[in-house]
């Protein structure tokens, strides 16, 4: 029974020593002196402060993509005990004591460092030879642009690991396709490009480029695989099933669930909540959480109330007036109702507050029970504080003559009788008898007499009017544009019918106990769409560059400068790669080009076994690079060099293959065979000079003198910096 005992147990193991040599050398290359430089360098001031922030668990939006790049450098951050005390203010800032900078660089050098055994598997997996998978891998390797961009606190190594061990984990799935379907290691491979394309794509919106690319290529293989015979009709739909599973239902769920962690890391109130909804900013711990508390949940007549406008641009801001009135001609000439003004005001203040009323009824109270106003009832609308009320006529805005003037009526017993009943009309409504509801209910106030629209213009009143916002009656108004919707933020229940008890009680704070906690799925609807819609102003930056400028390198990014030395580091590429790369795609699409012609002539120059491989290569190689280079075309947005990264990735994996091809195919005696291997090996020699030469400004030493950098400008548009003698 127990004879199996009498033999040793015996382990064997297959080493490809090329890929451990390989991974090895990439972490040296990217690990190597990584607390190096000890200061802010480039756009770590821009990551550095979501680092603390989550440290510190307090809620900002990053309009630059979603979260789960910036937790995984707050990984990071974590792990090395970081507090998240930092001034993120100024690039080139000498680090403190407290801030673990090895930590904070670790995981985008590590995916940095794993790019290169990566590379070496991808072309295993195109079919192609060791020697081409291993040239793959040297060149990534040996990439000034790559190590650069993966030894600092930024995001661009991170999205390129993810990209390659999607394309790795797709291509591996794909080969077992042919003889083990639905095995243990052919449902790991497709889960595993699931997972990888949502954490591209979690990390940076760019990741959605090759996610797309991949869903292509595996809905073409399904198309070829409804085509053969020997596939039934129940195998196809579970081949389908599975495919949607992995590709699709996986990447959706781990996408939500990036957004559910950064929404339960993040619970404080910050300067970033102030762009969200009073819903959403009333969700959080502190800042508007801390005066909404527990206020009632449903308007009623006597309510006391602030309205915050939704739109939120310019500038967020409430519903306002004060006892000023609007000229009673302006410099234009136009002439006014001479009423109170009646803006949107960017503050917290007490003449924001107003009182609903009831028009068949005198009392500023809320009855006992309360009597909620519903949707299309019709109010009133009193100022608290100057207990004037909301009024619009046909006089045309201060700024937008097109528009009615709002103010708050004044009877100067004249021929302009008070017109100040208002339709509620909730925009987010169930159903027509909703109760309007403080933070959560948008409403629009539709004035009877004229069905004007109450609206934030967003234009700026002059000095009279304090520089406040502009807000008017809109005529004609078709659909509900957030400058139209209103929400009540702040909530009380009136008890003072007398104006002096009132007013003392508008300055004092509630508390009541309701809570309106927002489902995470309404916070993720507001944040992602936040996330599409904000955004940066279009300035030109020192380094910004075009993406013409990208393919021939004409630009570089100077990431950090010693305050003393002439120490620097800089944003540039390996030359003769960048050559290679794009003298191989052009090879590629010629070649290409030219055996389409003679296989539709029914000739044939290279056999069906090299042929298959050839179009794989370039629907993943030559696709990449179109994916991630061609729609920065159309973006309207600043654009830096690193941003051609993961496209360049890819045009480097052509490099090898079409060097595959030339000596396989073209190359056909033995002495053209040995004179193209000497080239080759020459041009390895240059790509690792190159690498050697520019490596003082990739790892920021050892420091050059002027002279040495002068050498090292070998384009005039690179802006290597010169310290003044």
């Amino acid at each position: 029974m127990l004879g199996f005992l009498k033999k040793p147990v015996v382990v064997t193991a297959e080493i490809n020593l090329n890929l451990v040599a390989l991974t090895v050398m990439g972490f040296i290359s990217r690990l190597w002196g990584l607390s190096y430089p000890r200061a802010v360098v480039f756009d770590e001031v821009y990551y550095g402060q979501f680092v603390s922030l989550y440290m510190k668990r307090i809620f900002f939006v990053d309009d630059s993509g979603p979260p789960f790049g910036n937790m995984l450098l707050a990984l990071g951050g974590y792990l090395g005990g970081f507090d998240g005390n930092f001034l993120w203010n100024r690039i080139g800032a000498e680090y403190s004591l407290n801030v673990p900078v090895w930590s904070l660089r670790l995981l985008p050098a590590l995916a940095g460092a794993l790019c290169v055994p990566l590379a070496y598997q991808i072309l295993v997996e195109l079919q192609f030879s060791h020697c081409a998978a291993l040239g793959a891998a040297l060149l990534i390797l040996l990439e000034n642009s790559l190590i650069t961009q993966s030894r600092f606190m930024l995001l661009e190594s991170i999205l390129i690991f993810f990209i390659l061990l999607a394309v790795l984990s797709y291509l591996k799935f794909s080969n077992l396709q042919r003889h083990s379907s639905f095995s243990g290691s052919w449902w790991f491979w497709l889960l595993l490009t699931g997972v990888a394309c949502s954490c591209a794509v979690g990390v940076k919106y760019m990741g959605l480029f090759t996610y797309m690319l991949l869903l292509a290529i595996a809905g073409l293989h399904f198309w070829h695989m409804i085509g053969d015979q020997n596939f039934s009709n129940v195998s196809l739909v579970c081949h389908f099933l599975a495919r949607a599973l992995a590709l699709i239902v996986i990447p959706v769920a781990m996408y939500l669930a990036f957004f559910y962690v950064h929404l339960t890391l993040l619970y404080r109130s910050g300067p970033h909540d102030q762009i969200m909804t009073s819903a959403f900013q009333a969700s959080l711990e502190g800042g508007l959480a801390r005066i909404t508390q527990g206020q009632p949940l449903e308007v009623a007549y006597g309510s006391q109330i602030t309205l915050r406008n939704v739109l939120g641009k310019p500038m967020q801001c409430w519903l306002h007036s004060h006892m000023n009135t609007y000229p009673i001609r302006y410099e234009n000439g136009r002439g006014s109702s001479h009423q109170q003004q009646v803006t949107c005001y960017p503050f917290k203040d007490v003449n924001n507050w107003w009182i609903v009323k009831d028009p068949g009824m005198q009392q500023l109270v809320v009855s006992n029970p309360p009597r909620p106003v519903r949707h299309g009832h019709i109010v009133q609308l009193v100022h608290g504080i100057t207990t004037r009320y909301l009024n619009t006529h046909d006089v045309a805005a201060p700024l937008s003559p097109h528009s009615q003037e709002v103010s708050c009526y004044i009877d100067y017993n004249i021929s302009m009788p008070a017109q100040n009943l208002w339709r509620v009309e909730i925009v987010n409504r169930d159903s027509d008898t909703d109760v309007w509801k403080t933070i959560l209910s948008e409403v629009r106030f539709v004035h009877v007499n004229t069905s004007a629209v109450l609206k934030l213009s967003g234009a700026s009143l002059p000095e009279w009017g304090y520089r406040q916002l502009e807000v008017v009656g809109e005529k004609l108004s078709k659909g509900y544009h957030q400058s139209m919707v209103w929400n009540v933020e702040e909530h009380r229940y009136g008890k003072s019918q007398e104006q002096k008890e009132r007013e003392v009680e508008l300055h004092s704070p509630t508390q009541m106990d309701i809570s309106k906690n927002l489902s995470f799925m309404a916070k993720f609807s507001e944040l992602q769409w936040k996330i599409l819609t904000l955004k940066n102003e279009g300035t030109e930056h020192k380094y910004s560059s075009s993406a013409l400028d990208w393919i021939t390198m004409d630009t570089n990014i100077a990431y950090w400068l010693h305050p003393t030395s002439g120490a620097q580091i800089h944003l540039l590429g390996n030359v003769v790669t960048w050559a290679s790369a794009n003298v191989a795609a052009l090879v590629y699409v010629c070649l290409s080009l030219w055996y389409l012609i003679r296989r539709r002539r029914q000739i044939y120059d290279i056999p069906e076994g090299a042929w298959q491989p050839w179009v794989s290569a370039g629907g993943i190689c030559v696709g990449g690079w179109a994916v991630n280079y061609l729609p920065f075309f159309l973006m309207e947005k600043t654009l830096f060099l690193y941003h051609y990264l993961p496209a360049l990735t890819f045009q480097i994996l052509l490099v090898p293959i079409v060097l595959q091809h030339l000596s396989d195919h073209l190359c056909r005696s033995p002495l053209l065979k040995s004179m193209f291997s000497a080239l080759v090996v020459a041009w390895l020699s240059s790509v690792y000079l190159v690498y050697n030469t520019f490596s003082p400004v990739s790892y920021g030493e050892p420091a050059l003198s002027v002279t040495e950098l002068k050498d090292l400008r070998w384009k005039d548009s690179w802006n290597i910096l010169l310290r003044k003698q």
